[in-house]
């Protein structure tokens, strides 16, 4: 990937980074990917959770991954107004130890009700990485280019769930599912050392936003405030919560078919050949805009999700002979999402760069908190077939795809 500048933005720039966008993408994608490999490296360990807890529901397992969300959702808050007033990084490495502290906790739950407390504070933690991170591309980046840089961020994102279930695998595999939170902190202090040791703050102190509550309700009602915005969120809460609920039900779903032992290889391949999503929007992007490849998006997995839906409430999707139908449907489900989220989110923030940090939560914490509504009860409804994952996304899908429709072109 070519290095250069970024572009022009209206408001002040930050001081020059010594960072390669290579380099500045690849770190960042690092961050991020904290969320992502603290869910699907969880996957492997459902059966081994559920039954060292007794569980009477094998879905409750699945909480595991809502009470991170739950805390994701609830951090993204704060996160963002605190980056305003006091920087980027010092918010990030702040987040990174709270989310440590939350994966040794985890690591020595004795409950699964002590287990959600910890995930909970995990994911507070995890929230820095994730929303800290978008402003600071925003400090750099605008516009399309700052969708092309999300784009292969995203596109590196992905690889992280592609090998995260065989990583937490082989991680139970010699050190029981408790290991996994070991690996969480091993995971977490790399992003953060990196950071740390070679991106320059990008938010200097003439810039930045005292945190008064004044303040803080002064910006959230100016981002409230645009129609567009408020449709972008949710659209992104459509988005997220039934790629969210794909996620939370995939263990289950594929062991239902039959899919047990490779479960991580299964996994490991839906995420790679999603991953052509992001690479598909980094290179038409900047020719075809981020509403219509959003909105063209949605509408293929109406088509997609209608099609898998024939085949699920007939019965020919079930069974180990049905698998490869609910596979090849969850990887049109992934490529949407490495298709839209970037451009959802950057065409979120294209009027919020004067307020960057806190945009960035305010919109993402309202979007994953009702994706935790959306998915956490779609996962509870699995009863061994995709008939209710199936529903909820083409639900999903429709509504998003005709609320793009409502936007300003």
């Amino acid at each position: 990937m070519k290095s250069s500048p970024p572009v022009k933005d209206t408001q002040a720039q930050a001081p020059e980074r010594r960072l390669s966008r290579t380099e500045f993408t690849v770190m960042l994608a690092l961050l991020m990917a904290t969320v992502a490999y603290s869910i699907d490296a969880m996957l492997p360990a459902f059966p081994q959770i559920a039954a060292t807890f007794a569980l009477d529901d094998p879905n409750r397992a699945q909480l595991v991954l809502t009470a991170f969300m739950l805390g994701l959702g609830a951090g993204t808050f704060f996160v963002g107004p605190l980056s305003d007033a006091f920087g980027r990084k010092r918010v990030i490495l702040a987040g990174t130890a709270v989310y440590l502290v939350g994966a040794m906790l985890a690591a020595q739950a004795q409950s699964l009700e002590a287990l959600l407390v910890a995930r909970v504070v995990q994911g507070l933690g995890a929230s820095a990485a994730r929303i800290v991170s978008m402003a600071l591309v925003r400090d750099l980046y605008a516009g399309r280019e700052m969708a092309r840089v999300t784009s292969f961020i995203m596109m590196l994102f992905i690889l992280v769930p592609a090998v995260a279930p065989s990583i937490g695998a082989l991680v139970i595999s010699f050190a029981g599912w408790r290991g996994v939170f070991w690996s969480f902190a091993v995971f977490g202090l790399i992003g953060a050392g990196w950071l740390m040791i070679r991106q320059p703050e990008t938010l200097p102190p003439e810039r930045r936003r005292p945190l008064h509550l004044a303040t803080l309700w002064s910006a959230i009602k100016e981002i409230l405030s645009h129609r567009d915005v408020r449709i972008y969120v949710v659209v992104l809460s459509l988005g997220f919560g039934q790629m969210f609920a794909m996620i939370s039900s995939s263990q289950q779903l594929f062991a239902a078919h039959g899919v047990t032992d490779t479960f991580a290889l299964w996994f490991a391949a839906m995420a790679l050949v999603a991953g052509t999503g992001t690479i598909f929007n980094a290179k038409f992007v900047m020719s075809l805009g981020m509403r219509k490849i959003a909105s063209g998006s949605y509408l293929m997995q109406i088509i997609a999700s209608g099609f898998m839906g024939i085949l699920a409430f007939s019965g020919l999707s079930e069974g180990p002979e049905g698998f490869i139908f609910v596979w090849a449907w969850a990887v049109s489900v992934f490529f949407m999402a490495g298709v839209t989220f970037g451009n959802i989110n950057a065409l979120a923030m294209e009027k919020m760069g004067h307020i960057a940090g806190i945009a960035a939560s305010v919109i993402t914490a309202i979007s994953t908190l009702c994706a935790v509504l959306i998915a956490g009860p779609v996962g509870l409804m699995f009863d061994g077939t995709a008939r209710p994952l199936v529903a909820a996304t083409f639900l999903c899908s429709g509504s998003a795809w005709l609320l793009m429709k409502r936007v300003a072109p």
